[in-house]
């Protein structure tokens, strides 16, 4: 037998790949934080102006959460059937597309075109990004990489805010600029991306099932194989918890904004400029948990930062919403949320689920929590003007709801697919090379 072919050239170095496809979370933090702020921009402030409704906005920031649920849905399965590299470049492509489609004119009609692009391209990304990485990595640093590329998306929110600090007075022309920046950062992201090959892991798994070798990597592949009890019980708990906490996380990065502007009077570049405090609280909570995500203490952090959430959210509800409340609020979320939310979901989804369902699961738990999110997000402007406390209790119950559906799901689970596979991968070597040797005159003969 001979051997198979993982990779044409030596593999890079594991943490390039990280910073190159963990911007996939950078894009995505900041268009889904700059967009929102950018349509608040174009917004009219008052009856007959010129200018976006406010529920034109909801209509607007759903489509942007709906398109990121198709894309996540579609790139996800794309990547694990035609390469990790080929999606990763295309979606890349998509963004930039949608990043300039606004300068054709801000109306409705293009703000929906290009804000779905968007999030057709961000969400298809973002699977095939994060089984990039995971597969690039090695046991003792995935998780390290994982949170490394989550902290990226820090970086996008901080960008997103900066641009709401210099330009939040500048009305439709600042909405521009934050979107020609995305742009600009989605075209440079792309000449990175001609940098990454495509995945040794992927390829093993491609050239096995070529081949007929029966490895867990080459035959789970399809849809169905989710339905296998080593698989159903991850599968469901990650779109449960991730799907709930997304909704209710959703309010606080989506609209917080708009609440600010809309509720406490304060004006876009003041709310920004206070909720930058939220970068360096981010830093801190993606470091800690950098240092603790591939040890037993994950799930002790786990809980804490789910308990946090959950009361900073109530904070508002609490203290009244005024300007202090919303940033304590904020930056407690941010913080919390580095322990419980998108980065742990991220590991635990590569760790469960094997190379030709990695990305598809990856995607599947993106498009279903971004649809609910997107619903929510239709309709939260203006349940934010009618009740912002019972909108803020409610979103904090639904945390609670999702992250104990998380811990439920993997407080005792210590399987690891990557453990596993590099297991089977040695069997077809070991047979191969018995098997020569079977071929070869005994010299003792």
């Amino acid at each position: 037998m001979s051997e198979l072919r993982t990779t044409s050239r030596p593999a890079p170095n594991s943490w390039w790949v990280g910073f190159v496809c963990g911007m996939a979370t950078f894009v995505d933090t900041g268009v889904t934080t700059g967009v929102p702020i950018a349509l608040v921009l174009f917004q009219a402030f008052s009856p007959g102006a010129p200018g976006l409704t406010a529920n034109e906005v909801g209509l607007l920031t759903g489509a942007l959460t709906a398109g990121v649920a198709i894309g996540s849905l579609l790139g996800g399965r794309l990547g694990d059937r035609w390469g990790r590299r080929t999606v990763f470049i295309a979606t890349m492509a998509l963004i930039l597309v949608g990043a300039v489609t606004p300068f054709i004119g801000v109306s409705l009609l293009s703000l929906v075109i290009g804000i779905s692009l968007i999030g057709i391209g961000v969400g298809a990304d973002l699977p095939v990004a994060l089984a990039t990485i995971s597969e690039a990595a090695k046991d003792r640093n995935r998780g390290k990489i994982l949170v490394f590329s989550n902290l990226l998306g820090g970086f996008g929110i901080l960008l997103a805010v900066l641009l709401a600090i210099n330009f939040g007075a500048s009305g439709p022309t600042g909405g521009l600029i934050i979107f020609g920046t995305f742009g600009a950062i989605a075209l440079g992201v792309l000449l990175l991306r001609l940098t990454i090959p495509e995945s040794a892991v992927w390829l093993a798994a491609r050239d096995e099932r070529r081949a007929g070798i029966h490895t867990v990597r080459a035959e789970r592949g399809r849809l169905r194989d989710f339905g296998r009890a080593l698989y159903r019980r991850p599968f469901l708990t990650l779109i449960g918890y991730y799907t709930l906490a997304a909704m209710a996380t959703s309010v606080a990065g989506s609209f917080g904004t708009f609440v600010a502007v809309n509720v406490t009077g304060a004006s876009i570049a003041e709310y920004n400029s206070w909720t930058i405090l939220a970068m360096p609280a981010a830093i801190v909570g993606a470091l800690w948990f950098m240092a603790v995500v591939d040890t037993k203490l994950r799930m002790s952090y786990y809980v804490i930062g789910a308990i946090g959430v959950v009361v900073a959210n109530l904070l508002p509800v609490f203290f009244g919403f005024s300007l202090p409340a919303l940033i304590v609020s904020t930056v407690a979320t941010v913080f919390f949320g580095a322990f419980c939310f998108e980065t742990i979901m991220k590991v635990w989804t590569q760790e469960s689920f094997p190379t030709m369902l990695r990305a598809t699961a990856q995607g599947t738990i993106y498009a279903v929590s971004r649809f609910a999110t997107a619903g929510l997000n239709v309709v939260t402007p203006a349940l934010v003007v009618l009740n912002p406390g019972a909108l803020y209790i409610g979103v904090s119950i639904l945390a609670a709801a999702g992250f104990l559906v998380g811990w439920l799901g993997f407080r005792r689970n210590a399987r690891n697919e990557f453990d596993l596979e590099s297991e089977l991968v040695t069997a077809p070597t070991v047979a191969g090379s018995a098997a020569r040797a079977a071929d070869q005159p005994n010299p003792a003969h």
